[in-house]
């Protein structure tokens, strides 16, 4: 077993398999990485809400690197993976459960397929926050004076969201407008440095089936692929219409279940 001391490590141990990637967070503030064999687990804390280990490759050798991670790390912290090797990790660890199921979708590559033209211009925001967006359902990121909008929209029509104006590692929001109304918005969230994330994703319940989700995310993970070379997001497995829209994207889903210490 060995600890890995960088971002590079790390990477190449794990093939560079974003999710593992993405919990280490460029493993600063206190994250920490180890390898055994063929597997590799990741641990941070305050990651998207969660203190997250990631884990991923082989179930044998994942069990070692998580009793380990969980002695050094502490029982707070809930380690997730892909479905089948986190089955096999809960059954052979005594006290570890699964919590929940869910979906991680990876972007690898440019958003959109050749020819598709851009929603949205570089990252201008305007003084009242609207930026793009003000001149007529245009895609534009939200100044910090949108905040509250961001958050009145989220609480109404999406109250489950992990990602909310102000909350550590929430970045920054993009929006669109229908008349002068927020309609829609989307998140860059606890993003790693080679790993952007997609989160807070909403629409004003009146202005569904419009479209506008789709556009704000298309337009988003444009520029967290620009900037952190891939994206990736976390959604429920009861919400199909969410799952279309982002593999309409080019997201590609993977089933992951999440464990904790009882």
């Amino acid at each position: 077993m060995r600890e890995l001391r960088s971002v590079a490590e790390l990477r190449a141990a794990c093939g560079d398999d974003d999710l593992p990637v993405w919990v280490a967070q460029g493993l600063t503030g206190g994250a920490r990485a180890w390898a055994l064999g063929g597997a590799v687990v990741s641990a941070a804390p305050e990651v998207s809400r969660r203190d997250r280990i990631g884990v991923w490759g082989d179930p044998a050798d994942a069990v070692r690197l998580l009793r380990h991670a969980l002695a050094e790390m502490g029982s707070s912290y809930r380690p997730f993976g892909e479905a089948g090797l986190m089955a096999e990790v809960a059954a052979r660890i005594d006290g570890l459960e699964v919590a929940a199921g869910f979906s991680w979708m990876s972007l690898p590559g440019p958003p959109s397929s050749p020819g598709t033209p851009s929603l949205g211009g570089p990252e201008a925001a305007s003084p009242g926050g609207a930026g793009a967006a003000r001149r007529g359902g245009e895609v534009g990121w939200l100044a910090g004076a949108a905040e509250g909008e961001v958050s009145a929209l989220l609480a109404e029509h999406a109250p489950t969201s992990y990602a909310v104006p102000g909350a550590p590692g929430v970045r920054r929001w993009a929006g669109t407008r229908m008349e002068g109304r927020l309609a829609a918005v989307a998140g860059d969230a606890w993003s790693a440095p080679s790993v952007g994330l997609l989160a807070g994703v909403a629409t004003a319940a009146p202005l569904r089936g419009r479209g506008l989700a789709e556009r704000v995310c298309r337009w988003v993970s444009e520029r967290l692929v620009a900037a952190h070379g891939r994206a990736a997001l976390m959604v429920d497995d009861d919400n199909p219409a969410a799952i279309g829209l982002y593999e309409r994207l080019g997201y590609r889903r993977m089933r992951v279940l999440a464990t904790h210490v009882l």
